[in-house]
């Protein structure tokens, strides 16, 4: 009811001062009005609290008593304004109900409620179910506004996609550039929306959403269109969700399939297309999608895929990007490049269709599609290697930022070769002779790591046995002996006298318990003599002997006791090798390396300075070992490891065979292998000379192979010094050259013709024998069946080398790779590199004289 009397209008009637057409009433009046009801209102209340600063002056807290008053002031003015308020409101609210026009307004809406009313509650007495159907239909909305509200009650504070710290991401390139391995997660840079490359967005509109720029977050004609191809195709094969509920979706919501995330990723579109400009929800929309291989945002998967920044994407790169976001694990291109490239086509089918690009530019793009450059997972073979690059990469830069790149030493069709070597020997042999590791490392003279095998299977242990592993290394550590002796004066004609030796309590024993008496440090070093050994370290002190082994690189443990002189302390595969490099080099020390540079976004962080190693001090003390090297192979135990280029290693042995090495060098290649039991237990009788030298034979012989047909030289550095002449033989003049020396080289001509065959090395031509180079000839069925094949065939035959060896072609074929090839006979001392790669080749095949 209205708190003022109403006025008369000019027909006498009462009106109010809200009648459109009336005068209004006076402001003085209504404020007078107003205040005096204000006044007759409030008057008890205001009394009332205007007692309430004495009430808390009387109190006995003083303290208090300032705040009390100045409460009670406040209270004392804002306590009439409020209920001013309300009164006003109360009035309003009165004469709005006893207003003609609200009065008139509601007896109209009551009138038509009945007239509507009347009919419906008469045909719902005569058909009971439609009050039953009314009542559920106002029962299911009354339900789905609940249910939304409830759904918008419970949004997640902490939902949408995480993404799970994790490593710097490390690309590792081999020494040709190749990347081919990763590790890590690529983060990339998240890009800003004037950074997007234009044919990424238009290529994620036209097959994600094509009406983005055209909705308010829900696409109702979508999402039609999606029910009507799912309907056809008989299961979900689109969906209707636009960018925008993508982005809401992985932003703020759970990947849950639920009716209440759907309700939620509704209202949460039409919230954020509000809030944010069209770009700014696409570009945030690239920067959160999950595109496979473990990567997020549209930067880190074109530099995880492509290699190379966002910005840079080629118009069939961006198609295949933008087809991943639906199917990423799936079409990751990495692992189905095919699927990806067919997913690629449909996305530019779909910008055609949208206007995006022409129909010429995308026959282009599909005629030339995306490569894939950089591979998500690491072959198994080179973890080893990637391991210890990982490590470099942290002591060089520390932790670096994201994304850094790192191109390394290694030669992967060497570690091709070095994985299948040790593979193959240990499948064929390792049970038998109870073995069940082996390792090997490959270096260049310079101290580049071009090959790593750190164990036989990377899945089964990710153990480095090249520079984890610390075993005794045996017979190896002899090197810094002799060393030693011969900077101290010895030659490697000296003579020494294997004898039965005794260092206090321990008495040293040579392999098989065999006493030669006086023999040379040539001779002693090759057959790797125990007592001649330890009489020389005696000799020069064995704290002179472990300053050598330090300066050649030897970090391990050396003990000063006598046992040492036979390598008694325990040190890697990796310090032995480098060792042995620094020998070979005739360098001072060689550093092992695998890291050449670092970068980030393509700056430089790292590059290792070209330098050469330093000259060794005693170069007349290294041409003598190199000599006692060679010796090993040429003479002594490492004859299983000759080769068809001068070359020198040592075997090594510990007791009971626990473990077995060699580890020598050949052209530029300093190659170092190990075989053993990860339980310390014995093998069946392997020495270094055995397995082990095989193995680096296997494997040096094929990679010298493969670094020749690359274009790489095969020696890069000058092949060991011929052994000293004897003091016995030096008065031998060397005789002078024969002069019928060149009448025998021009009796040495081509033959041509059908030849016989005597064995598959020997050839026969009306008489006159044909020595096939680099082949050791067998008889019987392998020579009748030779026989067979070269029957009225021609074959030309021509010089080759020195000893009377030919060099035989059959239509443009060398018959010794032939022969060889196919397991028809054995290589020959004078075999060159590629007919020993056919030798092995047979091996790897298991033909011929090969077949197990």
């Amino acid at each position: 009811m209205s708190e003022w009397p109403p006025e008369s209008g000019p027909d006498g009637r009462p009106r109010d001062w809200l009648d459109l057409g009336g005068p209004a009433r006076p402001a003085a009046e209504t404020g007078a009005s107003q205040a005096q009801a204000a006044s007759a209102h409030v008057a008890p209340a205001h009394a009332g609290q205007g007692h309430a600063p004495q009430t808390a002056a009387a109190a006995p807290e003083a303290r208090f008593a300032g705040f009390g008053r100045t409460a009670a002031g406040f209270g004392a003015r804002l306590g009439p304004a409020l209920r001013g308020g309300v009164l006003r409101a109360r009035a309003t609210a009165g004469r709005l109900a006893g207003h003609p026009a609200t009065r008139r307004a509601a007896a109209a809406t009551a009138a038509a409620w009945r007239t509507a009313w009347r009919p419906a509650a008469a045909l719902a007495r005569r058909v009971p179910w439609l009050r039953v159907t009314a009542a559920a239909a106002a029962l299911v909305v009354g339900l789905l506004l609940t249910y939304t509200i409830y759904a918008l009650a419970t949004l997640p504070v902490n939902g949408g996609l995480t993404v799970e710290p994790t490593a710097s991401a490390l690309v590792v390139r081999a020494a040709d550039g190749q990347a081919f391995a990763t590790r890590g997660v690529i983060k990339g840079a998240k890009l800003a929306p004037k950074e997007v490359p234009p044919v990424l967005a238009k290529a994620i509109v036209a097959i994600e959403d094509r009406r983005f720029y055209d909705h308010s977050g829900i696409d109702l004609r979508g999402l039609f269109r999606a029910a009507l191809r799912n309907a056809a195709a008989g299961g979900t094969r689109e969906g209707g969700s636009t960018l925008t509920q993508q982005l809401v979706r992985m932003s703020y919501l759970s990947q849950d399939r639920t009716l209440k995330r759907k309700v939620q990723e509704a209202v949460l579109a039409l919230w954020l297309e509000s809030q944010l400009p069209k770009d700014e929800i696409l570009t945030r929309y690239l920067n959160a999608a999950y595109f496979g291989a473990g990567v997020y945002g549209a930067d880190a998967a074109t530099q995880r895929y492509f290699g190379k920044p966002a910005k840079d994407l080629t118009l069939s790169e961006a198609a295949m990007l933008a087809g991943l976001v639906r199917a990423p694990s799936q079409l990751a291109p990495h692992r189905n490049l095919d699927g990806a490239r067919g997913r690629a086509a449909q996305v530019l089918d779909a910008m055609v269709e949208t206007g995006a690009v022409t129909k010429a530019e995308a026959d282009a793009a599909k005629r030339a599609p995306a490569t894939v450059r950089v591979p998500t997972e690491t072959p198994v073979g080179t973890n080893y290697f990637v391991d210890n690059v990982a490590d470099s990469v942290r002591t060089l830069i520390g932790a670096g930022p994201a994304d850094a790149t790192v191109r390394t030493t290694l030669d992967l069709t060497l570690q091709n070769i070095a994985e299948s070597v040790i593979a193959r020997r240990l499948d064929q042999d390792g049970e038998r002779r109870k073995v069940s590791q082996g390792a090997l490392v490959a270096m260049a003279t310079d101290g580049a790591i071009l090959a790593m095998v750190g164990g036989r299977d990377y899945a089964d242990s990710q153990f480095n046995r090249v520079t984890q592993a610390k075993r005794q290394p045996g017979s190896l550590f002899k090197l810094f002996v002799y060393l030693t002796a011969l900077r101290e004066g010895y030659r490697p004609d000296s003579t020494l006298v294997d004898r039965p030796t005794q260092v206090g309590e321990w008495e040293p024993e040579n392999y098989g318990g065999r006493y030669r008496g006086a023999v040379t440090l040539r001779s002693a070093f090759a057959h790797s003599i125990n007592t001649v050994a330890v009489q020389l370290a005696e000799a020069v002190g064995m704290p002179a002997v472990i300053e050598t082994a330090r300066g050649l690189g030897i970090t391990s443990d050396l003990p000063n006791l006598p046992s040492l002189a036979l390598g008694s302390a325990e040190t890697t595969l990796l310090e032995l090798t480098r060792a042995y490099a620094a020998v070979a080099a005739g360098a001072e020390t060689v550093e092992p390396y695998g890291v050449r540079q670092i970068l980030a976004r393509e700056q430089p962080l790292y590059t290792r300075p070209q330098t050469a190693p330093t000259p060794a001090r005693d170069q007349a003390a290294r041409t003598g070992m190199l000599d006692l090297l060679s010796a090993v192979v040429r003479e002594g135990t490492g004859k299983n490891a000759r080769v068809s280029v001068p070359a020198g290693g040592k075997t090594g042995t510990t007791q009971d065979s626990r473990d077995a090495w060699f580890i020598g060098f050949a052209g530029d290649l300093v190659v170092g292998v190990w075989l053993g039991n990860d339980d310390n237990s014995p093998m069946a009788g392997v020495t270094g000379g055995d397995l082990p030298a095989l193995i680096w034979h296997d494997f040096v012989t094929q990679a010298l192979a493969a670094r020749a047909k690359a274009g790489r030289p095969e020696t890069a550095r000058p092949a060991p010094a011929p052994p000293a002449p004897r003091p016995e033989a030096a008065s031998i003049a060397e005789p002078e050259a024969d002069p019928r020396a060149n009448r025998d080289q021009a009796a040495r001509a081509v033959l041509r013709g059908t030849p016989g065959v005597i064995d598959t090395g020997t050839l026969d031509f009306d008489g006159r024998t044909v020595r096939l180079i680099g082949v050791d000839g067998l008889s019987g069925r392998n020579a009748r069946e030779l026989g067979r094949y070269l029957r009225r065939r021609d074959v030309a035959c021509a010089p080759a080398g020195e000893g009377g060896a030919y060099r035989c072609s059959l239509d443009g074929q060398d018959l010794s790779e032939l022969i060889l090839f196919n397991g028809g006979g054995r290589a020959s001392a004078d075999a060159t590199p590629d007919l020993l790669a056919a030798e092995e080749q047979a091996r790897s095949n298991r033909i011929g004289i090969w077949r197990r």
